[in-house]
């Protein structure tokens, strides 16, 4: 006799698995479509589970998934920012932007939904989660400055800056992603090193980080 090919046992996933399964399939559905397009219905089907099983997991709803959903998204653009403290200054905030922009390239028109609000569904608490990426990006920043007590001028041009290059990621969807990611990234950190000169020369403490800046590189 023919051996019968088995078939796979089923393996049950586990709480966190599951949840994970969930989040990872409403980021797929909310990466491309606004939450208020995005369903539960579509979420199952896009897991491949039932609404009820759905439901299981966040009983809150949408919004809830939603902001589970978005809480994924910030802890990865927060890990973005994460880079080790080795090398020039302006390499590292170079590979930081390499991981930023590919997040919005992979994630493409619904970036603004995910991260910039204007949307139905947008609550303080999800203001607060974005708000709590661009404060993280701010702070790993500023550790890589190796700045002690940084004034009020540098901590707003860094803050400027970040939200700069959230505007530039926003319009650069919307031109087809035109110039090449590459020119956009070497475009910002030019721009970080031009805004730190500018500040630089009303502020005695960043022109002595511009100064340093100048000699790493």
């Amino acid at each position: 006799m023919t051996p019968q090919a088995s078939t796979p046992a089923y393996r049950r996933l586990s709480v966190e698995e599951r949840r994970s399964q969930l989040l990872d399939a409403a980021l797929a559905l909310f990466a491309h479509r606004a939450p208020e397009e995005v369903s539960l219905d579509d979420v199952a089907e896009q897991a491949g589970v039932s609404r009820p099983l759905v439901y299981r997991y966040f009983p809150g709803g949408k919004q809830q998934l939603y902001e589970a959903a978005l809480r994924s998204a910030a802890d990865e653009l927060r890990h973005c920012f994460d880079e080790p403290r080795q090398g020039p200054l302006l390499a590292r905030l170079t590979r930081a932007l390499d991981r930023y922009l590919a997040f919005v390239d992979e994630h493409d028109t619904g970036f603004s939904a995910l991260l910039q609000g204007g949307s139905v569904a947008e609550t303080s608490r999800t203001t607060a989660i974005v708000d709590g990426v661009r404060r993280a990006a701010a702070e790993h920043i500023m550790s890589h400055l190796e700045v002690a007590e940084p004034g009020p001028r540098l901590r707003m041009t860094v803050r400027m800056w970040i939200t700069a290059v959230e505007a530039a990621s926003l319009i650069w969807l919307d031109e087809a992603k035109e110039p090449p990611v590459d020119e956009l990234r070497d475009w910002l950190v030019e721009q970080f090193a031009a805004v730190l000169s500018v500040t630089g020369r009303r502020d005695p403490q960043t022109a002595e980080l511009v100064r340093l800046l100048a000699e790493d590189a």
